[in-house]
């Protein structure tokens, strides 16, 4: 079984949970890494700013986390879980367009100490996340 789902050009790579609001969450025993999907990044365009999101500020779900910037736009973050931010992508920093470069892997944003596990449920797997692209691109 590969690893990535392509619908429509898009990635959407499995063993990952997403959100409605288009951020992916990669659980890491208690923490939790969290980026913007491929299909988001796209949307964005080109990304050129990442805002630092607050080391040890505690996030609930579904609260933003931070920000990303492209020429275009300005896109929200939010979290995907409830938990404390514990660190962030610092290479950001110079290079905010990893985000679209590669968004599942050093493309990642923020990382999360998770709170509740139960969370997880509540978030789409990478099959559901194709029906919701599919519902947005009709």
């Amino acid at each position: 079984m590969s690893e990535d789902i392509v619908y429509k050009g898009y990635k959407i790579r499995r063993g990952l949970y997403y959100t409605k609001t288009h951020e992916w969450l990669k659980v890491e025993e208690e923490r939790g890494r969290v980026g913007i999907t491929d299909y988001a990044s796209k949307k964005l365009r080109d990304i050129v700013y990442v805002e630092e999101p607050e080391v040890g500020k505690e996030a609930r779900q579904g609260e933003v986390l931070t920000t990303v910037e492209s020429v275009k736009a300005v896109g929200e973050v939010y979290s995907p879980v409830t938990g404390k931010i514990v660190g962030w992508n610092e290479k950001l920093r110079d290079r905010p367009e990893l985000v679209a470069e590669d968004p599942y892997g050093e493309g990642w944003i923020v990382l999360i100490e998770m709170r509740d596990k139960e969370e997880l449920k509540g978030l789409l797997s990478a099959e559901d996340y194709v029906k919701l692209i599919e519902q947005e691109e009709r």
